[in-house]
């Protein structure tokens, strides 16, 4: 299949590549190519806030870069949140079409419906091999094997030469779906010529290869024959192929399979619904069956495999979910890769579900995991395909983008076909011309921050803290608690800076003493001892309160004191 668009004409003889997120970190990956007068953007990234920043539900790039390039397409490699969770954002400076596979355009939808969203006409799937046009870019998708299905590389053959961007890949020799990694197309591009390589470099510290998806069914094989009780399976909402896999052993073993947390059901559904993930009619139930389901015979998937406050996980652990408890007999299994920062609020919530006298288990333990990201090898394999001129470590921390230079040189240089590494950061502008390439300018980059109302969107941590205080105020419940069993040591007090209240409505902040001091009383002991889930939820309810009763919605700061 071959699709156009018609773009502006090039009228300049440079490429210019610019990443605006995911050079330096992990999450935010965006990338913004333009040669003359036309942009396209490859992937729009998001990343989840860490509970530094209160108050954010959401991080992404910082765009400023295309406010006076109005981008004439936007291509997405696959459907994981640190590649589509952007989309929204990114839409108001993307005045093309969407190319993406069936699965990443289906998982944009839930986006699109939060958002007021309705582009139906600019959304066009494509499949591995197709070719489109977009200006003096033609563009060809090439199938990658990665944690998820529908995932592609994206080739840019322009007009000083030909562009690889890998996306996220590994080499999965025995794929869930029987849909091989494209080698000889990528041999083929190697033979003809490639300008530049753009490599995913995630697991570039990790030597040997990443193992296929199905190395998982051995383990999870032993789990479903010795477990007594429920199986609760924290993993990525994304992970469509563990969704299969899990699916089938259910099946095998006799038990029902719920998903429970929102993006498990979403994913679950359009998955279903496109046939990736398959099952025999009445094997899946609505998490509202659990209860009346003998234990034995129950298998739930459940978001918050890293700890998140909110998630599905999270709230089992503390048993505060509403349809699914688990105790002694059962078996919770994390079934993810703990993302780094992430560990404190994942071994938080382990402690919790020990506490209810479920056995747990986590990569540690048995091979319940495996990595969507290529290892040393399978990264090497990709230099030696390709065999760019020049080379571009993307996605990951700054360590991972040097390491991964150091081995394409130390590679290649063995070859015989010595390769220029270009080691770039967010916001670099990398220029290709027919004189050469180098980083020659830097542009404007950053975070915007995005609350649930979708009205603190700014550049810096400062910026929208300054605006929040500036119209809202500042509220400051104080807590103070006994360290051994989380009973009240005195009063909860709110303290206000800012914020202004109503003549008639003084009492306003010794009512929301007093409902936070029968919130503490309502908590269980676990959560009152558990400062992170603790501030959480006075700091949700604080905000809800003052909301509700006075119209206004400072910026909450909890602080929870332990005597």
């Amino acid at each position: 299949m071959t699709l156009s668009h018609t773009g502006t004409s090039p009228d300049g003889p440079a490429l210019e590549i610019v990443p605006l997120g995911g050079l330096g970190e992990f999450g935010l990956n965006t990338l913004a190519v333009s040669y003359g007068e036309t942009t396209i953007v490859i992937d729009a990234g998001a990343m989840f806030p860490g509970p530094e920043l209160p108050g954010v539900d959401l991080i992404v790039p910082d765009l400023s870069y295309l406010q006076n390039r109005r981008a004439a397409a936007l291509i997405l490699t696959h459907g994981h949140e640190d590649h589509i969770g952007g989309v929204p954002y990114v839409l108001p400076y993307v005045e093309g079409p969407i190319y993406a596979t069936p699965l990443t355009l289906a998982m944009l939808g839930p986006k699109f419906e939060e958002h007021g969203i309705d582009i139906d006409e600019r959304l066009h799937p494509i499949s591995p091999r197709d070719r489109v046009t977009v200006g003096p870019f033609e563009i060809e998708f090439i199938r990658v094997t990665h944690s998820m299905p529908d995932c592609v590389a994206v080739v840019l053959r322009t007009p000083l030469g030909i562009i690889v961007h890998t996306g996220d890949f590994k080499v999965d020799q025995t794929p869930l779906d029987g849909e091989h990694f494209e080698f000889h197309r990528l041999a083929a591009l190697g033979t003809e010529g490639v300008l530049a390589l753009f490599a995913d470099s995630t697991n570039i510290d990790r030597r040997g290869w990443t193992g296929s998806e199905l190395e998982v069914v051995d383990a999870f094989e032993e789990i479903f024959t010795s477990a007594e009780g429920r199986i609760v399976v924290a993993a990525f909402a994304s992970s469509i192929y563990r969704m299969q896999i899990l699916t089938r052993l259910a099946e095998q073993f006799g038990r029902k399979v719920a998903f429970v947390g929102r993006g498990m059901m979403q994913n679950s559904a359009t998955a279903q619904r496109l046939g990736y993930l398959r099952a025999p009619a009445g094997l899946i139930v609505p998490d509202s069956d659990v209860p009346t389901l003998p234990p034995r015979e129950v298998l739930c998937l459940a978001t918050g495999s890293q700890g998140e406050p909110q998630s599905a996980m999270s709230r089992i652990a503390i048993d505060d979910h509403r349809h699914v408890k688990i105790g002694p007999g059962d078996t919770v299994v994390f079934s993810a890769r703990a993302i780094p920062g992430n560990e404190k609020s994942i071994g938080r919530v382990v402690n919790h579900v020990t506490r209810r006298g479920a056995d747990v288990i986590t990569e540690d333990i048995k091979h319940v995991h495996v990595s969507g990201h290529g290892s040393q090898e399978e990264l090497k394999l990709m230099l030696s395909l390709v065999r760019p001129k020049y080379f571009v470590p993307v996605h990951g921390e700054y360590r991972q983008l040097a390491h991964h230079r150091r081995v394409a040189e130390s590679v290649m240089g063995n070859t015989g076909h010595p390769v220029n590494v270009l080691l770039a950061e967010d916001g670099d502008v990398l220029r290709f011309d027919r004189e050469g390439a180098g980083i020659v300018d830097k542009t404007q980059t950053g975070r915007v921050l995005i609350d649930g109302t979708r009205v603190g969107e700014v550049g810096d941590e400062v910026l929208r803290d300054r605006r929040h205080l500036a119209v809202d105020g500042l509220a400051l419940p104080v807590i103070a608690i006994s360290k051994q069993d989380g009973m009240l040591a005195g009063s909860p007090e709110i303290i206000t800076r800012g914020f202004v209240t109503d003549k008639g409505d003084e009492s306003l902040l010794s009512d929301g003493a007093q409902m936070l001091a029968a919130l503490i009383d309502s908590t269980n002991v676990e959560e009152r001892t558990d400062p992170g889930l603790l501030r959480e939820k006075v700091r949700l309810e604080v905000r809800r309160f003052l909301k509700k009763r006075s119209g206004r919605r400072p910026l909450v700061l909890p602080i929870i004191m332990e005597i």
